[in-house]
């Protein structure tokens, strides 16, 4: 059965038992900061289960792109070296919320696999909870009664905590769970060794396809269980591991999920899976990881140096960095799969047929950024072993390359070992080690449960129509972080409060008591559907009314900025074209900063062609419009732009500033004059095709003016007030262009003056020609001088020293013919003479250089490169 047909046949299953199909939340998430990306087709649901919002549908369906790259199982390093773990994979899944339990779960799931898949139930088993003491639970007896209903009891397995009780983290909701195994093994295979000796044991081909958690506890954060008000069911069964089994598959690559992209790699590369693991792996690598790389981009999230950007970065460079070394691949191809992959999973995630250009100039970039700094790692690899003593390399030293180059280090170990050397390995990962320890250090927090208050009532935000209101504590608990120390989390009953979304920060602002004291609010966020807010203390008056206040002036100017993003986001689709596509901003109260697609720099005239329509907004004075509940398809209908990589709702906000309307949840100006000025300050790429502009409205357009204005007076100051500034400056311009080409002039006459000087000083020594003199040269100047003089003579060593600016300078240049026969290596030579300056440096083995704080060392380094010389001399 065809993937596409079995992801079809699952939907269509839970449809017809009353659940409503919801689309893939995008892998990358955006209002959920305790994860990076959606790991679990729950994540979109999370807020259900605490209970924080109600959801529409009480039984909900869909297919879930998730992405994992830590935990079990699931650790990047690992992905491709089997046949059934991924990066990115999806997840089939049906939920109830208070709904459904234990017993319509188990027998769905049975009837989905045995009557409409048709899958043999003597290759299936199942699995609950034992229980666990620490915890004070008894075995799911329950779970059990109902699968015995289904399944031979020998084929009901008891699993422990680790692998049958399921959390959603170190507090929250939990519950036990009920896996089922598939064994799709041979029938000799299974003759030697029952399936259910196989069960959890990480066998290939006896594995876990889904998994059913009931939901029916909070963990709390001593690590006591509460039971739950509501009971919910989570289930999810893994989409390609399915479709190995219903294709009569043994690996998961093997599936039509895989073979188109793993036959372009094929094509493209020349090599053929299934001839050697090495190639196999390889090819399993890229395969997994253009699907990640390729889906996390489409959904927003760029390959950068940081967080998630970091993951998607990483990820790809092992693809890159598995088609090198074991490919032979020396230019970027990964690209070119994406169009396989739009093609195959298109009709299901058509996010991935509208960002496939984008994908691909990502990708493609990528790819020859880290080739250059693969090139650049070899280079210096070479460097770490010509100066070893020895032929084992400093484990402290691979790191480095690892570390700042990205270098990979099973690269740097293979290219060791094919050169003779090994790699002190245990050193490189004692460094590892602190690197993960200071970063799991600095990301660590602890939290405490929330405590409740008092009656509430409906959590509401206000803030689109009120900046201060008469509000009581819902909720609150202590979180403890190494980076921002010991914090209060609250939800209030209203709040003024904007929480940080779509680009925009999050408010600051107080909360004022009766008595006079205030709590202030430092940054405002949303999780799980709650408005959290951030404070260093806590009220004393926990029960009483307060009143909360928005900083009316930092809002105002975050708002006129966030209406600036939308004016500009017209501006370029108006100058540049329709396919100019918003993807990211970070709109803060003293600038903004979009970025967008276009395939080009803009030119000034373009910059300023936007600058001007913003202005022209500006200028027209368009109120601000705005529909709230509006309808999804209404909104798009009427013209709307929805943003790419935002999950949306059925009811959405419409904004509108004239002929400018997006879907926003942000703030925004009542009218576009209060943006006074628009002030594009640069513009930048961010990623191929991917371009960004940062802008500054209002109070800061006023501030820059202001200072460019005082700048030009001091200009005009220092001009002594001429008429026409400008025809100034280029004077000024023109007459210091004639004066460095005079300074250029006199410095090759000095240079051929040396020249000639050093010449008649040649001293030959054992057939060497030996130059060691101190000059006044920078260092520019020596290397021509050294190169110059070594194209007129054979066989020549010189060493130049000069002192500029209270520092020291050391050149060393090596005909080619004495480093072949006599040995000598300018890197190693000018390595020794650095000491005498207090410096050090390197280079090639026909020259290097070195730099020092120590010139009156310069005499000893010269000296020393002759008695070098000399003897050599008296040894031959």
């Amino acid at each position: 059965m065809k993937s596409i047909l079995l992801r079809r046949q699952f939907l269509e299953f839970f449809q017809s038992k009353s659940h409503a199909k919801v689309d893939s939340a995008p892998i990358v998430l955006k209002d959920d900061p305790t994860l990076m990306f959606t790991n679990a087709g729950m994540n979109q649901f999370k807020s259900y289960f605490l209970g924080n919002s109600e959801p529409q549908s009480t039984r909900v369906t869909n297919s879930q792109k998730c992405l994992r790259v830590s935990g079990k199982h699931n650790d990047l390093e690992e992905v491709g070296k089997d046949t059934y773990h991924h990066t990115m994979f999806e997840m089939l899944g049906n939920w109830s919320f208070g709904d459904y339990f234990k017993k319509e779960a188990i027998e769905w799931a049975w009837e989905f696999l045995t009557e409409v898949l048709e899958i043999s139930k003597d290759n299936l088993y199942v699995t609950i909870f034992e229980g666990d003491k620490a915890d004070g639970l008894v075995k799911d007896s329950e779970a059990y009664e109902f699968w015995k209903a289904l399944v031979d009891e020998d084929k009901i397995l008891l699993g422990n905590k680790k692998d049958n009780f399921w959390e959603m983290g170190d507090q929250g909701p939990c519950g036990p769970a009920s896996e089922i195994h598939v064994d799709i093994r041979t029938e000799e295979e299974k003759a030697k060794v029952p399936g259910k000796d196989l069960v959890n044991q990480d066998h290939p081909q006896v594995v876990e396809i889904w998994n059913l958690v009931f939901i029916q506890y909070n963990r709390k954060a001593n690590g006591s269980l509460e039971t739950l008000p509501s009971r919910h069911v989570d289930t999810g069964m893994g989409f390609e591991r399915l479709c190995m089994v219903m294709q009569d598959k043994t690996s998961n690559y093997d599936t039509d999920v895989f073979t188109p992209i793993i036959q372009s790699i094929e094509n493209i590369t020349g090599k053929t899976y299934g001839k050697s693991e090495e190639t196999d792996i390889a090819i399993r690598v890229i395969a997994d990881h253009v699907r990640a790389v390729a889906f996390a981009i489409a959904d927003g999230q760029l390959p950068s140096s940081t967080g998630a950007g970091y993951v998607i970065r990483r990820i790809l460079r092992r693809a890159i960095r598995y088609g090198f070394t074991f490919l032979d691949v020396k230019t970027p191809f990964i690209f070119q799969l994406v169009s396989v992959l739009a093609k195959q999973m298109g009709e299901a995630f058509p996010e991935i047929l509208s960002q496939a250009e984008l994908c691909k100039n990502v990708i493609r970039e990528e790819e020859k950024s880290f080739l250059r700094t693969l090139e650049q790692g070899l280079g210096m690899l070479d460097s770490l072993m010509e100066a070893s003593s020895s032929k084992t390399i400093s484990g402290q030293k691979a790191f480095e390359l690892y570390d700042t180059f990205g270098f990979p280090i099973d690269l740097t170990s293979l290219i060791l070992s094919e050169q003779g050397y090994k790699l002190d390995f245990e050193a490189f990962q004692k460094e590892l080690a602190k690197q993960k320890k200071r970063s799991k250090d600095a990301a660590q927090t602890s939290s405490s449960d929330w405590t409740e208050v008092g009656s509430s009532g409906t959590e509401e935000f206000v803030g689109y129509d009120q900046t201060e209101i008469q509000t009581q504590l819902v909720k609150y608990r202590k979180v403890t972080s190494k980076k921002e120390g010991e914090q209060y989390q609250f939800v209030l009953n209203k709040t003024p409060f904007y929480p940080e979304g779509g680009g925009q920060v999050g408010d600051r602002g107080v909360l004022e008591f009766k008595d006079g004291s205030k709590v202030y609010i430092l940054d405002t966020k949303k999780e799980n559907h709650q408005i959290i807010h951030f404070s260093k203390t806590l009220p004393e008056a926990l029960d009483e009314e307060f009143t909360a206040k928005v900083d009316v002036s930092r809002r105002q100017k975050t708002a006129a900025n966030h209406t600036a993003t939308h004016l500009l986001h017209q501006a370029l689709r108006q100058v540049l074209g329709t396919h100019v596509e918003q993807k990211g901003s970070m709109v803060q109260a003293d600038y903004l900063r979009f970025d967008f697609s276009h395939f080009s720099k803009l030119t000034a005239k373009e910059l300023q062609a936007v600058e001007d329509f913003v202005n022209s907004r500006i200028e027209e004075a368009l109120s601000f419009e705005e529909e709230r509940q509006i309808a999804y398809d209404a909104a798009i209908e009427k013209g709307a732009i929805a943003l790419f990589g935002e999950k949306y709702g059925d009811k959405v906000r419409l904004v509108k500033f004239g002929n400018s309307m997006e879907l926003c949840g942000g703030t925004h100006v009542k009218n576009t004059s209060k943006l006074w000025h628009f002030i594009i300050k640069n513009e930048s790429s961010v990623a191929s095709g991917i371009r960004r502009i940062e802008a500054i409205t209002s109070e800061a357009a006023k501030a820059f003016l202001t200072k460019e204005s005082q700048v030009l007076d001091s200009v005009k100051s220092i001009l002594n007030q001429p008429q026409d500034v400008l025809k100034s400056v280029e004077s000024l311009q023109e007459e210091n262009l004639n004066l460095k080409k005079e300074v250029e002039q006199l410095n090759q006459l000095k240079l051929k003056q040396i020249k000639t000087e050093l010449q008649s000083e040649l001293q030959e020594i054992g057939g060497v020609n030996l130059v060691s003199q101190q000059v006044d040269l920078d260092a520019g100047a020596m290397k021509d001088l050294a190169f110059q003089i070594g194209g007129e003579q054979e066989n020549v060593f010189i060493v130049l020293g000069s002192k500029a600016q209270g520092k020291a300078l050391l050149a060393c240049y090596i005909s080619k013919s004495l480093v072949e026969s006599e040995g000598w290596n300018a890197g190693k030579i000018i390595k020794s003479l650095g000491k005498h300056i207090q410096g050090g440096g390197g280079g090639q083995a026909f020259f290097a250089t070195a730099g020092g704080k120590n010139p009156g060392g310069i005499p000893k380094a010269l000296e020393e490169a002759k008695s070098l010389v000399e003897q050599k001399s008296t040894e031959g």
